[in-house]
C-alpha cells in the first residue's frame, strides 16, 4: 500500500504539531462499525471485554518505564484493526493506536481492516509516538504508529477507508489530518464508506436528515431526555427501520430501532433517556450516563446490514 502524502516531521511526538499546519476544518467526520449483535431491541449494545474504544486515560501502573523508547520495535501480532502486540527494546507490548477506530471482532470489515494492518506492519521496522497519555485504562500504550520509512499506518487506514477517524481526548495533535483523509475516503467510496459495504440493498444517503441537540439544558448526565435526535425522512417513500442503528463515535453507544417504519416526511425523535414510546418518540434509556458529546461528536445511522445510511457530526469532530 503506497504510503498517504503527509507532511513530515522531527522524531520528536511533540514535534508532530507541525504537521497539522494548513490543513483546511472538515465540515464532516463519521465513524463507522458496521451492525454489532445487540443485546436486545431497541437496545444498548454491550461491547467486548478490553473494547478498544476506551478513553485514552493516563494510568502509569503497567510496571514498566515510563516512557517507552520511540524506535526498534516489530510487529508481533496484530489483535485486531487498530491494536497490535509489539516487541522491541522494552519486550512485548500491546499499542493501541491513537486517532482511529475500526470494527470489532465479528463485524462487517474486521476482518479487512486487520488484513490491512498486517498488511502495513509485516517485516517493518516501527516507530512509537506520543500525543500526551501513555497507557489506556487497559493498560495498553496509546500511541502513533509509523513505519521507520515514515508511513504513518494510522493515517493509512484512515485514507483507505479501513478505519474511521476518532477523536480521543486528549490525544488530539493529528484529529484534523486523519479527518481530512476520512472526508476524502468517504466522498470516494472507499472501504467502510462504499454504500454496499456490508453487503444488501441500501438507502439514499441523502433521504434521512439528522438533527441533533447534543447539550441538554443543565447537567447532562441528570437530563437525559434534554438530548435527543431526530431523523426525518425527506424521501417520497416509506423507510422501513427494523434493525437499523444509531451510533455515536464510540464503540459502546448502540441503539437498534425495532418495527418502526417512517413515512414520507415523517420524523422520530432518540431521546437518551427513558419514556413511553409513540410513533414520533423513541426512548434509548440510558440510565447511567448521556450520550451525546457537547463538545463535538458523529451521529449516525446503519441500515440493517451495517451500511451507513446518514451521519451529521457537529462541533470539535468536524474539525476545528
Amino acid at each position: 500500500m503506497r504510503g498517504v502524502s503527509l507532511p513530515t516531521r522531527s522524531r520528536s511526538g511533540v514535534a508532530r504539531t507541525a504537521r497539522r499546519a494548513g490543513i483546511v476544518a472538515l465540515v464532516f467526520v463519521a465513524a463507522v462499525a458496521c451492525s454489532p449483535a445487540a443485546d436486545e431491541r431497541d437496545g444498548v449494545i454491550s461491547p467486548e471485554a478490553g473494547s478498544p474504544d476506551a478513553s485514552a486515560a493516563p494510568d502509569d501502573t503497567a510496571g514498566r518505564p515510563v516512557p517507552l523508547p520511540a524506535s526498534g520495535w516489530t510487529a508481533r501480532r496484530v489483535i485486531d484493526g487498530d491494536t497490535l502486540v509489539v516487541e522491541g527494546p522494552d519486550g512485548e507490548v500491546t499499542v493501541r493506536i491513537i486517532g482511529i477506530n475500526t470494527p470489532e471482532r465479528g463485524e462487517c470489515f474486521a476482518d479487512e481492516a486487520t488484513d490491512a494492518l498486517e498488511a502495513l506492519v509485516d517485516g517493518e521496522e516501527l516507530e512509537l509516538v506520543t500525543d500526551v497519555s501513555d497507557l489506556d485504562q487497559y493498560g495498553r500504550a496509546v500511541r502513533y504508529v509509523e513505519t521507520a520509512s515514515g508511513v504513518d499506518v494510522g493515517a493509512e487506514l484512515v485514507a483507505s477507508g479501513m478505519a474511521i477517524a476518532r477523536r480521543y481526548e486528549p490525544d488530539v495533535q493529528l484529529s484534523s489530518t486523519y479527518q481530512l483523509l476520512q472526508e476524502r475516503a468517504r466522498t470516494d467510496g472507499r472501504g467502510l464508506w462504499a454504500p454496499d459495504a456490508c453487503g444488501g440493498d441500501t438507502v439514499d444517503p441523502v433521504a434521512i436528515v439528522i438533527d441533533v441537540n447534543a447539550d441538554a439544558p443543565g447537567d447532562d448526565n441528570e437530563n437525559l431526555n434534554g438530548e435527543w435526535v431526530r431523523f426525518t425522512n425527506g424521501s417520497d417513500a416509506s423507510v422501513d427501520l427494523d434493525g437499523w442503528q444509531v451510533a455515536d463515535e464510540s464503540a459502546t453507544h448502540r441503539h437498534l430501532f425495532a418495527d418502526r417504519t417512517l413515512a414520507p416526511g415523517a420524523s422520530v425523535t432518540l431521546f437518551t433517556g427513558c419514556g413511553v414510546d409513540t410513533d414520533d418518540a423513541v426512548y434509548w434509556c440510558k440510565a447511567d450516563s448521556a450520550v451525546w458529546n457537547n463538545g463535538g461528536d458523529t451521529v449516525f445511522l446503519r441500515d440493517a446490514n451495517g451500511n451507513v445510511v446518514a451521519a451529521s457530526g457537529y462541533g470539535e469532530s468536524v474539525g476545528s
